[in-house]
């Protein structure tokens, strides 16, 4: 089993006994989601699933972040190709889905800024170490998009509706002992301690029996599962109309040209 994990390169997966690590691993780009990413965070899941020796799993980025959300040049792209946008949101509803329904408990280790799908993946873990340096923020409507494979769906029932409705209008950050207090990562840790703990967790979760762990993980998970097969493909309708929204390519443009502007002044 182990050696189809080697066919994956923008998400590593290592074996540590019983545990499996997968890193998003662009760590020059923040994580952020290219392609490529993209694509194998959608097909991993099927195959950890598939893992007969596999009892828990940690997610996590390589580098400072755990993942910057989503990659310029993929987000102008998925505007421009209808096709591509078939695959983007084929690839998101999978992504969702195949982490909800993962029979092993899965824990986010939280090394950095979260941010937007970051965010999103952490809210679909069941478990979630933040680095004290970590912060959580889904700022899709400030680039005119409808926020719809995770956070938007999911925050309502971790941290209450108005809430939720506060950080994902404004697009605030929510700093890692804002997001504990929230109920949104369950500890707090130095940076340099977050991935040890949660794979001392994952060790831990690992050590029940594994029928019991899935049949509990599954009949806790029943409200969310519930939730995302009534919201999620209208979710994703909505999101994909505003992907081909005027105000969401001006924007994207707007974005672009202000990295460019930022590189510029870096190399004079």
């Amino acid at each position: 089993m182990l050696e189809e994990y080697q066919r994956f390169e923008a998400v590593t997966v290592e074996a540590e006994g019983a545990i499996r690590i997968v890193t998003m691993n662009r760590p020059d780009s923040l994580n952020a989601a290219d392609a490529d990413m993209h694509r194998e965070l959608a097909d991993v899941w099927g195959l950890v699933a598939a893992d007969v020796d596999c009892r828990a799993v940690v997610l996590t980025g390589a580098g400072r972040a755990f993942s910057a959300g989503g990659d310029f040049p993929r987000m102008v792209a998925t505007q421009q190709d209808q096709a591509i946008q078939d695959e983007v949101f084929d690839e998101a509803r999978r992504t969702v889905l195949g982490m909800v329904e993962l029979p092993q408990p899965l824990i986010a280790a939280v090394n950095g800024p979260a941010v937007g799908l970051g965010a999103s993946l952490v809210s679909l873990c069941d478990l979630a170490v933040a680095s004290e340096k970590a912060f959580l923020a889904d700022p899709h409507l400030g680039v005119g998009l409808v926020p719809a494979d995770g956070a938007a769906l999911l925050w309502p029932m971790m941290i209450g509706l108005m809430r939720a409705k506060e950080y994902i209008f404004t697009g605030a950050r929510i700093p890692a002992t804002k997001a504990l207090d929230l109920g949104l990562v369950n500890d707090v840790v130095a940076q340099d301690q977050v991935l040890p703990t949660a794979v001392d967790l994952a060790r831990r979760l690992a050590e029940h029996p594994p029928r019991a762990l899935r049949d509990t993980k599954r009949l806790m998970n029943l409200h969310a599962t519930r939730a995302l097969s009534g919201l999620l493909d209208q979710a994703l309708a909505c999101e994909r109309a505003s992907v081909n929204s005027p105000e969401h390519a001006a924007l994207t443009r707007q974005m672009i040209d202000a990295a460019e502007a930022r590189a510029a002044l870096k190399v004079g």
